[in-house]
């Protein structure tokens, strides 16, 4: 069922590529006793690939989630981080939730123009798109193909309300455009941090930035008056949980004005991928961990019941609210402001000729 590296990748999150569910061939790894060179796979690179879209927006009707609309300017993640709950939707386009997301990365070249054609139809009634809730829209390859940028400059013309979520310091790049939008309340920003212990991290989140500079992040988009939500997600029980009020703590005091998490979900693949990679880095921890998530979910590794798959059941995630609950009222944490739907047009800002 899966094809292992025999050793560790260096800036990948997987250790497997378990063949797509949707295969009509199913595959597995074994020792034929003969040496094989693996300089291929330590060598793992980023391929990108053209995904032309028709529709840039995906609707959902999810009762726990604060969005019914979302933007994707990417499938695939490089950041490679192993929790992520996206990796199952490569099995779609026929690849690997393992290494497969993290190295074989689909962009839309024209989801600017897409959106402008969604946005100025005559039925379209505003409501803020979400932006990256499935793959970063600030992975490392939008450097270069500036997709998230381009989608952020036709917002800001029509006057359309938008958030976005990212682990990324990149989007200090878009400060102009992000100001320009908080100024007329039509953008917020959600940081995440798992942990602020960097050696975890990298093992976590092996391409994504330190804990470090997501903080500087959220101190430089504070001060440029860009409303910040830190998202301490996933919450990992007994490797992370701990750090809760201290992740709490220093976001707040860089600039962060509300904040939620969400426990750690484990969807499809996830499971395998995340049991895998457990074991391999923290093998004498691995029982506990999965003890913990099974009691918060109901002896079950995951939970796909709306309502309860955020948080959890149980006394441990009972505890973990209360905690944070806690946390949040003495650090001075505040709701969410929402966006500003009012301002939309449905044809861009012209701007006036000097002659």
């Amino acid at each position: 069922m899966a094809n292992s590296p025999r050793t560790v990748i260096k800036g990948r999150g997987a250790l497997d590529n378990p063949t797509s569910r949707y295969s009509q061939y199913q595959s597995a790894a074994f020792d034929d006793g003969w040496d094989v060179d693996e300089s291929q796979e330590s060598n793992l690179r980023t391929t990108l690939y053209k995904d032309t879209c028709r529709k840039a927006l995906s609707w959902n009707r999810s009762p726990d989630v604060p969005f019914d609309r979302s933007l994707n300017p990417y499938r695939g993640c490089e950041h490679g981080c192993i929790y992520c709950y996206a990796r199952p939707s490569h099995n779609y386009l026929d690849l690997s939730a393992g290494l497969d997301f993290e190295t074989k990365l689909f962009y839309k070249p024209d989801i600017a123009d897409a959106l402008k054609a969604e946005i100025t139809h005559k039925n379209y009634r505003c409501a803020p798109i979400a932006i990256g809730m499935n793959t970063d829209a600030y992975q490392p390859v939008e450097k270069k193909l500036q997709l998230t940028r381009s989608v952020l400059c036709l917002l800001s013309d029509y006057s359309h309300p938008c958030t976005l979520v990212t682990k990324s310091a990149l989007i200090e790049r878009d400060l102009d455009l992000l100001t320009s939008m908080a100024q007329r309340q039509l953008v917020s920003v959600a940081i995440s941090i798992t942990t602020l212990d960097a050696s975890l991290a990298r093992q976590l989140e092996p391409r994504a930035m330190s804990p470090t500079r997501r903080l500087t992040a959220i101190h430089r988009l504070s001060e440029a008056g860009v409303p910040v939500t830190l998202m301490v997600a996933p919450l990992i029980p007994v490797l992370t949980d701990a750090e809760l009020e201290t992740i709490l703590k220093q976001a707040r005091e860089a600039g962060a004005r509300s904040a939620v998490y969400v426990l750690l979900r484990l969807p499809g693949e996830v499971a395998t991928l995340f049991k895998n990679w457990l074991t391999y880095h923290y093998p004498h921890q691995a029982k506990h961990v999965m003890a913990r998530i099974r009691d918060c979910r109901q002896g079950k590794e995951t939970d796909i019941q709306f309502g309860r798959r955020m948080k959890g059941q149980g006394l441990f995630a009972e505890l973990l609210q209360k905690r944070f609950t806690r946390a949040t009222e003495r650090l001075g944490y505040q709701e969410a402001t929402p966006l500003n739907t009012s301002l939309f047009q449905s044809t861009a800002r012209q701007q006036l000729n000097l002659f």
